[in-house]
């Protein structure tokens, strides 16, 4: 989905250009910055850890730790991490939102909601921006939550198919995919592949094969078509659930798992969904 505006990650954040001379200064996020720009994580993550030990109260490195090490695959290090900058700054609600989103990687739905509605309480501009939170809700089999969540998303992001899409799905689980049918939001603005053929899906006006074709049907970037598939394998998925084709609702979503982007929240939709597919 489209991404809310926040604070930039400190990974985000990197400079084009590090002086050398700081390999030889003592421990700090810098260096640490430092190892990240030449891909070295285990340094990144061993700076950090003797910054901390000499000043365990420095929030930023806690922070960044956390981020390297849910980068890394290592979530629940990185909840552990993010749990000491909250410590250290209770009233941020973009640590406890990043912690929630880690909670959601492991399918603690609980955990996950509770640090959303708490970053939820300490900014309340946060609410309508918090899809996040309308996913876990949809997992959580609470779709009525899930739905109203989606509907205050779209009045700060009102051309988003994904958006959409997820209010369709909790309104089809609620009520029945007729009824979100008749409700769809209408989309008109998002360009990305192979969005206007979910859309178009969704509204009973396109076929599975249209949004592959969509999908394919890319540039010769192979990052690019396999982000493109990515999309439209999980969003099949999602749609053969809704109209309760299990059998093939769980083919598209255990391909989306296979080929989804790490460090990408719907990524861990994809990886979460298959997760539960086996419980």
């Amino acid at each position: 989905m489209h991404r809310m505006r926040r604070p930039t990650s400190f990974l985000l954040a990197l400079p084009v250009a590090i002086s050398m001379a700081m390999a030889a200064e003592p421990p700090s996020v810098d260096a640490a910055l430092q190892s990240m720009r030449k891909g070295d994580s285990t340094n990144a993550i061993a700076t950090l850890g003797a910054l901390l030990k000499d000043k365990p109260d420095d929030s930023r490195a806690w922070h960044l730790r956390g981020q390297i090490r849910g980068m890394t695959g290592d979530t629940a290090g990185a909840i552990a991490d993010l749990g000491e900058a909250i410590q250290r700054e209770p009233k941020s609600p973009y640590l406890v939102e990043e912690r929630g989103m880690m909670h959601f990687r492991r399918n603690d739905l609980d955990k996950a909601l509770a640090d959303f509605d708490r970053a939820n309480e300490l900014d309340p501009r946060m609410d309508p921006q918090n899809w996040q939170r309308g996913i876990a809700l949809y997992y959580a089999g609470r779709f009525a939550d899930g739905r109203r969540q989606f509907e205050r998303h779209q009045t700060v992001n009102p051309e988003d198919v994904e958006n959409a899409v997820w209010h369709f799905l909790c309104h089809a689980r609620e009520k029945s995919p007729e009824a979100a049918r008749e409700a769809l939001i209408p989309i008109r603005g998002d360009t990305r592949v192979p969005m206007k053929e979910v859309h178009r899906l969704f509204a009973g006006k396109a076929t599975p094969a249209d949004v592959i074709r969509a999908a394919e049907e890319t540039p010769a970037d192979p990052r690019a078509k396999r982000r493109h598939l990515f999309y439209a394998k999980l969003y099949l998925g999602l749609y053969f659930e809704a109209t309760s084709d299990q059998a093939k609702a769980a083919e598209h979503i255990r391909a989306a798992a296979g080929m989804a982007p790490q460090g990408d929240y719907m990524g861990d939709v994809a990886r979460v969904h298959a997760l539960r597919l086996k419980e």
